[in-house]
């Protein structure tokens, strides 16, 4: 791996892997590193034999370059004891991994403080406060928890007086599955919004299956919940206005989040993929007004008309027309769904089976997913991180554990299924759940790290040969939220061709990526012009900009 990257205005690497001459198509590959060199990790559930629903739905990681060395580290949630949820019997806690910046990680847990109690399920980082560091809010089951980053290696647990414990007025205590950060006024300052999953209580909890053979209940047996949305005052609190952004009204079974400015208003939308009941998309009105339009703009159901078992989504432009499509994972037998965005009304229409990922993914069960240019060819690709739920092995009669995927954009509209040529290491099943990305070693090649339940967690290392020219950028607002989230990013190459991308770090299922905006290049070594459009609506422009670089850019 790389060493410790120059903290300069641009960051500049030369890679030789990006001298691939055009038109040579790479074969992504990845190794894992996490046994060896990477973060040493397994995610507990806490089951013993009980059956809790909240088992199963661990669990999230989140990179962050939390001391800002330049290298990026990683957060895992973790479970608890079941079922009362009390620190009674095993006890799990979240973790953080410093990167050293020359391919190792080390445990800072404890001398960071995250460490955290109870059941946690999701992550979602970014700096709320517009002081330079990133902080994390960790979802979970009844508590969640705002680290608020001292700038010194240290989180403070600022939970209270944030405001943003997970109790609602009308619910009580909430399961939360994943969170994200986005300036949905464009004030300047982040607001959160959480996915909340399902009503439920250790002591009311349905019991499934037969005595002799107990099962996980299906998400009909529990009750609906609301998402919530929460407005940053500016101060280091923040205000609940679930019910006045019209965010309160619907009730569903919350799992992925994910945020774009899908019709090209300057207003950040939000996605949320739900369990086995219609998904929903909430249309930004302004103001902090929201809309439910999932059913009008063609994302609530598949093309059969039916919901699946929605879980990680990715809100981003596979085709490269300017607008941001809509991939999520569900359950096997539902297929991973593809809603390109059409522009039109409805705004999006399904195009899983067009894009051949209907036959590719029917078999699978996914978690979280990335829509990512891995082999840098300028179109982005798909990984998603996969396993079946405990019990439908008998169903299936098959293993629950599954490899990962990675499904190659060939440019066309169509995605081919390059899993088992990404080396051996990808071939090793596990009980996969949340997934982030993040260029750990600086080498340009985007890698991914993923949560495994009692197994252990994987940093797949990109090693695919002869990838192509890369760009990044690292977006520092000024009048806009500091990380530049929600920032629009248009990229023109001399062949006339155009890439667009935007800024989020909510990605996949209760996951958090890389703040960085990244662009493949194919074989062209020279962005020709970079267009950004900031959420506070100001345009900057970019002329002439060598590739292979992470570039800084600061809002003028």
């Amino acid at each position: 791996m790389a060493a410790r990257l120059p903290t300069a205005h641009t960051i500049a690497l030369t890679v030789s892997l990006a001298t691939a001459a055009i038109g040579v198509r790479a074969q992504i590959r990845f190794e894992d590193t996490a046994g060896k060199s990477g973060p040493k990790f397994e995610l507990h559930n806490g089951a013993m034999g009980a059956f809790h629903q909240p088992e199963l739905m661990l669990g999230g990681v989140a990179v962050l370059d939390y001391n800002r060395d330049g290298c990026m580290d990683i957060f895992f949630t973790n479970g608890a004891a079941m079922p009362s949820l009390k620190k009674t019997g095993p006890q799990y806690f979240n973790r953080l991994f410093r990167n050293d910046c020359h391919g190792g990680f080390t445990d800072v847990t404890a001398e960071a403080g995250v460490a955290g109690d109870g059941y946690s399920a999701g992550v979602a980082v970014a700096d709320y406060d517009n002081d330079g560091y990133p902080d994390i809010f960790v979802a979970g089951v009844n508590r969640n928890i705002l680290y608020h980053n001292r700038g010194n290696g240290t989180f403070e647990d600022v939970t209270e007086k944030a405001h943003l414990g997970g109790v609602d007025a009308r619910y009580g205590k909430l399961w939360s599955v994943a969170a994200a950060w986005v300036d949905v006024d464009n004030d300047g300052w982040l607001d959160l919004v959480v996915s909340n999953y399902v009503q439920w209580d250790p002591k009311l909890e349905p019991t499934c299956g037969t005595p002799q053979r107990p099962l996980y209940c299906t998400p009909n047996a529990y009750h609906d919940t609301p998402n919530q949305l929460f407005r940053n005052n500016r101060d280091g609190t923040f205000t609940d206005i679930t019910e006045s952004s019209g965010l309160g009204a619907q009730f569903g079974k919350g799992m992925g989040v994910a945020v774009a400015d899908y019709d090209g208003d300057g207003l950040m939308d939000i996605f949320v993929a739900n369990d086995s009941v219609p998904n929903f998309l909430f249309h930004n009105l302004g103001h902090g007004k929201f809309e439910e339009v999932g059913m009008l703009a063609g994302v609530a159901l598949n093309d059969n008309g039916r919901p699946v078992a929605s879980m990680g989504a990715d809100f981003r432009d596979f085709d490269n027309d300017g607008r941001p499509d809509l991939i999520f994972t569900a359950m096997f037998n539902d297929t991973f769904q593809l809603f390109r965005n059409v522009g039109g009304s409805p705004a999006f229409e399904d195009a899983t089976a067009r894009a051949g990922l209907a036959v590719a993914t029917r078999n699978l069960t996914g978690w979280g997913i990335g829509m990512y240019d891995f082999d840098n060819d300028g179109f982005k690709d798909v990984f998603t991180a996969n396993a079946h739920f405990p019990g439908l092995d008998t169903l299936l009669a098959a293993e629950t554990s599954l490899p990962n995927s990675v499904f190659r954009n060939r440019g066309d509209g169509r995605f081919e299924d390059v899993s088992k040529k990404a080396g051996p290491d990808f071939q090793i099943a596990g009980q996969y759940r949340g997934v982030a990305f993040a260029d750990f070693d600086n080498d340009g090649r985007l890698d991914a790290v993923v949560a495994n339940v009692n197994g252990p967690a994987r940093l797949y290392r990109n090693i695919t040969p002869n990838a192509g020219h890369w760009l990044a950028l690292k977006l520092t607002g000024t009048r806009s939220n500091r990380d530049g989230i929600g920032a629009a990013v248009a990229v023109t190459l001399g062949s006339g061709r155009r890439l667009y991308n935007h800024c989020t770090t909510s990605v996949g299922y209760a996951s958090s990526s890389e703040p960085l905006v990244r662009f493949g290049l194919g074989g062209e070594a020279v962005a020709k012009l970079i267009r950004i459009r900031w959420p506070s609506g100001q345009v900057e422009e970019l002329h002439d900009v060598a590739a292979d670089r992470v570039v800084a850019v600061r809002e003028p």
